[in-house]
């Protein structure tokens, strides 16, 4: 039996999703461990992107196969949360067809920044936004936006590191909404490059303060040069919003 998992985390004092020998303390790892101890056997769950440190999700879907589910799937969240520490919460669980993958049957990625753009900082912001004190021109980076949207070569919107077989990516839709002092960038794809999200973000910031002329996203496009795009923003204003999968959920 294939199971999808929702969970929601605050991914402030943990070293990512994924599961690696040489990093503790690992969204992937403590949800394992709990599910180990829990249902006994199953294969090794998987998680339709891998956040990095500091970073949260609203609805991550992940998955994994056991071959002799103990318990029944409604009342599986309820028995995994009273083993995970407040800041991971399974919010559903349902059964899928045999095969399915969080990562290749996505159709799309949402995925939201925030920036406190308050002169005096929020302090109960401070897990979860980018504290920004200069006051920024949304209207330049509302502009600036546009021009990521549409299917393009991303290879200066990412880091090093990144072992996608391709940087070609499609953005559907990029959102920028301004309330009470918050910036929310809101961007929905066809899938992200490492650090591509976070790079557009800071893009965007340096936009909005005068560093970058909105009409130069373009030519930073074509030329895939990861110099020539803006800053990497911090991972705590980041939060993957969800995934849509068409023929399952």
């Amino acid at each position: 039996m294939t199971v999808l998992l929702t969970i929601q985390y605050d991914g402030t004092d943990y070293s990512g999703w994924q599961r690696q020998s040489n990093t503790p303390h690992t969204v992937q790892e403590v949800l394992e461990n709990a599910l180990e101890r829990r249902l006994g056997a199953f294969r090794v769950i998987t998680a339709a992107g891998r956040t990095d440190a500091g970073v949260h999700a609203l609805a991550m879907p992940c998955a994994f196969v056991c071959d002799n589910l103990r318990i029944p799937l409604d009342r599986l969240p309820l028995a995994l949360n009273s083993l995970l520490p407040p800041d991971i919460r399974v919010m559903s669980a349902r059964r899928v067809g045999d095969g399915f993958c969080p990562i290749i049957d996505a159709t799309s990625k949402t995925y939201r920044y925030e920036i406190d753009n308050s002169p005096c900082s929020d302090v109960f912001a401070r897990r979860y936004a980018w504290q920004i004190r200069r006051e920024l021109d949304t209207a330049a980076m509302r502009q600036a936006a546009a021009h990521f949207v549409g299917t393009h070569d991303f290879m200066a919107f990412c880091a090093s590191g990144g072992s996608a077989a391709t940087s070609v990516r499609t953005i559907f839709e990029i959102n920028l909404r301004e309330t009470a002092n918050r910036v929310s960038i809101s961007v929905t794809g066809s899938g992200f490059l490492y650090n591509m999200v976070r790079i557009i973000a800071g893009t965007l910031a340096d936009v909005g303060l005068g560093k970058l002329p909105q009409e130069r996203i373009p030519a930073i496009l074509l030329s895939r040069d990861r110099k020539k795009a803006g800053q990497t923003a911090p991972a705590n204003g980041l939060t993957m919003v969800g995934v849509v999968y068409p023929n399952v959920l």
